[in-house]
């Protein structure tokens, strides 16, 4: 029997077996083994490439044995380049090559490189059927995958795990989560019809996608943390940054383009991550050291965020939102400040000294700002929910 469906003669057989590569979802783990390499520091370009190759053949297994079920098993797909015969012996070559990758690991680096390896080829045999009919492993099976990449692409160049490299596959992990979600939410009729339990089908699509955007948002917090910490090169926020104007573009877009963006967007996210692992851009520069202000230091941070919280209210209309909360809030905010300060808490450096009913000027204004930046960030936010949320039902008519 052929390995082909459609066509006969070796050319048709390698053309099908070609056709379970999906560079969209085949780089990214590829890139990842590279990107752990990377974090290492030097590393042995024979060894890196055998991680690669391992990586390469556990996503080829989970492309195949995907499209086998969905066409053979389920009958979700309209067509398929291989024969039955063909996905097997697809599945076979491409368990032989990554167990040949993985035990010339095992010898190279140690027990420890085969036994970070294995589980991708584990997620990736398991995807379909078993992993993608529930919403968790659903969701976190590709992200899981390109985590672990991440980690093994560093333990096999070290056989150590570092803070670091957990601290980026977890960044990762959670990030990729939040796009697999949106990306789910693009077969969200069929997935319903079939009784697929996506986070989509399973939560709604308007709760899924606030839940990716959690998500998203939460990896992009990740670097923060990671950076400030000391984990993470200086140069990271600027990819965070980078991904962050791309999720506030997506989030508003429909499925079929939000997935799109992103999938883009985690590319570049994951290109400026390796530039500031690789060439430490702005190792050694200082913080901008705003204290040149003096004593008028902490007042103008609060005119600045101030004026922030001001346009937020504007754009939402909620400033009676925030004169209300504020007048409610500012005995409560005034009576623990004030403690806080006579009892000895803390103590304020950069300000001017001025005082009124017994705490500094700064603190009254500290007051006003904080309550109104969070009302106008929430009345920001579910203004889009709004816009959002009739953007979908006019969808879904």
């Amino acid at each position: 029997m052929a390995i082909a469906r459609h066509d006969r003669g070796t050319r048709a057989d390698l053309r099908a077996l070609g056709s379970q590569i999906h560079p969209v979802f085949m780089l990214p783990p590829l890139a990842a083994s590279w990107f752990g390499a990377a974090v290492a520091g030097e590393f042995t370009l024979g060894v890196g490439a055998l991680h690669m190759a391992a990586m390469f053949f556990a996503v080829y297994t989970a492309h195949v044995k995907d499209g086998y079920v969905d066409f053979y098993a389920r009958g979700e797909d309209d067509d398929h380049p291989m024969t039955v015969r063909g996905c097997r012996v697809a599945l076979v070559a491409a368990a032989v090559g990554f167990a040949a990758c993985t035990l010339a690991l095992g010898a190279l680096v140690g027990p420890g490189g085969a036994l970070v390896t294995l589980p991708t080829w584990v997620i990736g045999y398991l995807h379909a059927p078993q992993l993608d009919t529930n919403p968790l492993t659903t969701t976190l099976g590709y992200p899981t995958g390109i985590a672990l990449a991440i980690l093994g692409g560093f333990y096999v160049q070290t056989t150590t795990v570092s803070a670091t490299i957990l601290g980026f596959s977890l960044v990762f992990l959670v990030t990729l989560a939040g796009v697999k979600i949106i990306d789910d939410e693009k077969d969200y009729d069929y997935d319903r019809s079939i009784d697929k339990r996506t986070v989509s089908v399973a939560l709604g699509r308007i709760r899924a996608r606030r839940l990716a955007t959690y998500l998203l948002f939460a990896g992009i917090v990740g670097v923060l943390w990671g950076t400030v910490s000391g984990l993470f090169p200086p140069f990271s926020p600027v990819g965070a940054l980078a991904f962050g104007s791309i999720v506030l573009v997506a989030r508003r877009s429909d499925p079929t383009l939000a997935t799109m963006l992103l999938i883009r967007g985690a590319y570049v996210f994951l290109a400026l991550l390796l530039a500031a692992v690789w060439f430490r851009p702005l190792s050694g520069v200082a913080l901008v050291d705003i204290t040149v202000l003096g004593p008028y230091t902490y007042l103008a941070t609060e005119i600045v965020f101030g004026a922030v919280a001001f346009g937020l209210l504007v754009y939402a209309n909620a400033l009676r939102s925030a004169v209300r909360t504020i007048v409610v809030l500012y005995p409560i905010a005034y009576l623990w400040d004030w403690y806080t300060l006579e009892v000895g808490v803390f103590e304020i450096v950069m300000r001017t000294g001025y005082e009124l009913f017994g705490i500094p000027v700064e603190e009254h204004l500290f007051m006003i700002v904080v309550p109104a930046l969070v009302v106008g960030i929430h009345e920001t936010l579910e203004k889009h929910a709004r816009s959002s949320a009739s953007g979908t039902g006019s969808r879904t008519q």
